[in-house]
């Protein structure tokens, strides 16, 4: 049986943060202000450099990339969306629908990977953007590593055709299922609605409106503990997490500083019983990013060197 959380992450350092309007459409978390863009970016690193302070204390282990100033890449502090690796040593690579974000899936990255880890393979599914199909990593999928199962909500980002062969290549089932935002728009990454937990899952069960169903049974034959939240917790974040295991194979709940505010005390206590729950202030990074915590890490799960 596979281990659902890691000790070990990639993060990366943003040299241009910002707001990107080529995301913009799809993405309604993210905000565009009159602010100035280096006082943006400036408020990002601060948040950014906290944030790899506190998980480093808690005994995660953290590798950081810097990013380059050219070419631009707004949205480079989201590493997960363009790779994700796997715990028999597969490293994946992803179709992004971004022009800009496509600059992030860099070789000087996974060079760095693979001095300090084994990567057995590489599976490339970059060549896809060129026919306009996409599935952006782990933004996209949300892995029950323990299970081997892929929950996926339908959108421009998300593929079915890519997902059923990720899924082939690393033995895992997917579970396809459609998402809708207030508006009634689809919800553009999964990681949005739902994080699953060694012993729980967070998922927005009110915004799934397709095989909603089989999503939920699916989920409580994993013995699972199911804490469903609202829309408005949606809107904060609080299905954007991620649980690491510090040096003492401790659980941990990394998430946003608005994501714990969001929470109830009652979901808050439910999580609490299990592991502990590591907020971090990022609002900045939320606003003009649209993304939180779980964006801003690639899990590490490959066998060490």
């Amino acid at each position: 049986m596979l281990p659902q959380s890691t000790n070990t992450i990639l993060m990366v350092r943003p040299a241009c943060f910002g707001y990107n309007p080529e995301t913009a459409d799809s993405n309604a978390f993210q905000v565009k202000s009159g602010e100035k863009e280096i006082d943006i970016h400036l408020r990002a690193l601060a948040e950014f450099d906290n944030m790899v302070a506190i998980l480093r204390d808690k005994g995660v282990k953290v590798t950081v990339v810097q990013d380059q100033l050219v070419p631009n890449k707004p949205d480079a502090i989201f590493p997960n969306n363009w790779m994700s690796t796997h715990h028999d040593g597969t490293l994946v690579l992803y179709p992004m629908m971004a022009a800009n974000r496509r600059l992030e899936r860099l070789n000087r990255v996974v060079e760095l990977i693979s001095e300090k880890f084994r990567i057995e393979q590489t599976v490339d599914f970059s060549s896809s953007e060129q026919k306009g199909r996409f599935l952006e990593g782990t933004g996209s999928i949300v892995f029950d590593h323990v299970h081997r199962i892929a929950y996926a909500c339908r959108s421009q980002r998300m593929d079915v055709s890519l997902l059923n062969r990720v899924c082939d290549r690393i033995n895992y089932e997917p579970l396809v299922f459609d998402a809708v935002d207030t508006n009634g728009l689809p919800i553009y990454h999964t990681n949005v609605l739902m994080a699953i937990g060694s012993g729980f899952v967070i998922i927005c069960s009110d915004s799934i409106v397709h095989h909603k169903n089989k999503v939920l049974e699916t989920l409580a034959k994993t013995d699972r503990k199911i804490i469903d939240i609202t829309y408005t917790q949606m809107l904060q974040f609080a299905g954007n997490m991620l649980e690491l295991v510090d040096s003492d194979n401790q659980k941990l709940l990394i998430l946003s500083a608005s994501a714990y505010g969001a929470l109830a005390e009652r979901q808050k206590a439910t999580i609490s019983e299990r592991m502990a729950l590591v907020p971090i202030d990022i609002s900045t990074i939320e606003k003009h990013g649209g993304g939180s915590v779980r964006c801003m890490m690639a899990e590490i799960f490959l066998p060490n060197k």
